[in-house]
């Protein structure tokens, strides 16, 4: 099965090389719709049009609201114009550049075929009520039913996704397919992306709803809009969390039917995933047992889903384990510190404010804030000593608590230098063969993903790479002891030595070479007699 290689160049830079003096429609496609043409506004224009769409199902939800779309009505309608004018922008700009499409240059009519294409019709939808209101009456219910068909623009993203992912999936099973599509691989492609940016979504709008809804006066508004949001939103990560259940046998390491399952189960991912689905099966089943009204507050640990998303939780975990025993050194001095600071506030002020510092313990509580420099001014020395005491102690805390926050500011950054150093040294040796393949290929974008690093940075360490194994392989430039190290540099390094005797054998005057050579003694005779040998004056013995 032949899979599509993934589009990765391999210059320095990825920026757009459309020629200026081309035809104005013509540069118009290649700089704005062409998905072919490197560095051009393409993906700029898809992922915009996706999010404005987004964003007009999230005002048709909220005005369908009375209280709210009574309040802000008019920033309702100016959103309105504002998404329609550029729906009809993008409209009018592809049906006049439609001769330049690959799928409709050939037809006789490119701009007919290309309104009467599905997608063209969608796109002409979710702009015609807008324009028909204003000479057709339309009921203000129907008007938002239709216009709730503009998110069906969003299968111009989906249906090449979908193609993509039915073509690159062929004669694979059912489960491999659900793997592809929840995990990355180097078959999920575009249509991955997608499911995991929905994921993302679900997740922000379900923490926003979370703590929405413990404002008062918007949970009395929203109270049954937040109940089916957060239905639906369970529902979603329900699915989600059974898919990656099911599928996940078809990774390394989890082959198992059982064993691969439970041990995809007891990852921290897979534990995030029932912590955000837990708090309502478990108040939805035993509401009427216990009161479990506080295990709302439990989804705000939804957010911690989107540490999937992000290789930083990953880069932080190693950092906090490789520098553990110098923040574990750090934390033991400000415990000390806490302790005595607590002792000393205790020994000075329980005289004078009895009741602010009743106890050791008590007193903890002002030396934290103390040392950390945060001060409330709710509990506050008053004696000469406790308060000569307290200067001091916040110079010394504002070097002792500042000393963690600089080993994992110093040490996150020498992470992401070693790891992209690690990158470096991995395409290195997959370009032993000077070439990258598919697997190779997904392998290092999935790792780029993971330390924020664009394309462009990808292609500069791919080149970077490739020359530096160019001047490795090149024996000349090493130093001789690196040389004479290895028999075949070593071997090598003579014949090149040998041929360049040679070159300049013919570039000089062999005559005026060796009368030089015979009468300054600058020669003996055995290195004039291999010289003639070389230039090819007397046989060489074997």
């Amino acid at each position: 099965m032949e899979t599509k290689e993934p589009n990765i160049t391999h210059t320095p830079t990825a920026q757009s090389s459309v020629p200026s003096d081309l035809p104005l429609r013509r540069w118009l496609f290649l700089w704005l719709l062409s998905p072919n043409q490197n560095g051009n506004h393409h993906k700029l224009i898809d992922n915009s049009i996706s999010l404005l769409i987004v964003f007009n199902l999230i005002a048709l939800v909220a005005e369908h609201i009375p209280a709210i779309h009574s309040q802000f009505s008019a920033w309702f309608h100016v959103f309105d114009v504002f998404s329609v004018t550029i729906f009809t922008v993008e409209y009018l700009m592809r049906l006049y550049l439609a001769p330049e499409d690959e799928e409709f240059k050939d037809a006789q009519r490119p701009r007919m075929r290309f309104a009467l294409s599905p997608f063209a019709l969608i796109d002409l939808i979710a702009v015609l009520p807008f324009y028909l209101q204003a000479f057709i009456p339309l009921d203000l219910r129907a008007l938002r039913l239709i216009r709730l068909l503009r998110i069906l623009k969003l299968f111009r993203v989906l249906v090449p996704a979908f193609h993509e992912f039915k073509k690159a999936n062929q004669d694979r099973t059912f489960r491999q397919k659900v793997n592809a599509l929840v995990f990355p691989s180097p078959y999920g492609g575009k249509l991955h992306l997608i499911f995991d940016h929905f994921i993302v979504f679900w997740v922000i709008v379900s923490v926003i709803a979370v703590i929405l809804e413990s404002v008062n006066s918007i949970h009395y508004l929203l109270n049954l809009e937040f109940i089916i949001l957060d239905a639906i939103a369970v529902g979603i990560f329900s699915l989600e969390y059974c898919l990656r259940i099911y599928s996940c046998v078809e990774n390394p390491g989890m082959k198992h039917a059982l064993g691969g399952r439970f041990k995809q189960a007891r990852s921290t991912s897979s534990m995030i995933d029932l912590m955000a689905i837990l708090p309502f099966f478990l108040e939805f089943f035993l509401h009427h047992l216990l009161d479990l009204r506080f295990l709302r507050v439990f989804r705000l640990l939804r957010l911690l889903k989107l540490t999937r998303y992000t290789g930083a939780t990953t880069t932080l975990t190693r950092v906090v384990s490789r520098e553990w025993p110098v923040l574990a050194a750090s934390a033991f001095i400000m415990l000390l510190l806490v302790i005595m600071t607590a002792s000393l506030g205790y020994l000075f002020e329980h005289d004078a404010q009895p009741d602010k510092f009743e106890n050791i313990p008590q007193s903890i509580y002002w030396a934290v804030i103390t040392l950390a420099s945060v001060g409330y001014g709710d509990i506050s020395p008053v004696t000469p000593m406790g308060r000569l005491m307290t200067i001091i102690l916040s110079l010394l805390g504002i070097g002792i608590f500042a000393i963690p926050a600089a080993l994992l500011s110093s040490a996150f950054t020498d992470q992401l230098r070693i790891e992209r150093e690690t990158l470096k040294n991995e395409l290195y040796e997959m370009l032993s063969d000077g070439k990258l393949d598919v697997g190779e290929t997904e392998k290092i974008m999935t790792e780029a993903k993971r330390l924020h690093l664009s394309e462009e940075e990808v292609n500069r360490l791919i080149v970077k790479a490739r020359r530096e194994r160019e001047l490795k392989e090149d024996v000349s430039v090493l130093p001789l002891h690196k040389i004479a190290a290895t028999s075949q540099h070593a071997i090598e390094h003579y014949k090149v030595l040998i041929s360049q005797i040679r070159q300049l054998g013919v570039m000089t005057d062999a005559a005026k070479f060796e009368s030089v050579a015979i009468q300054n003694k600058r020669l003996t005779p055995d290195e004039l007699a291999l010289w003639r040998q070389i230039q090819g004056d007397v046989p060489i013995k074997p």
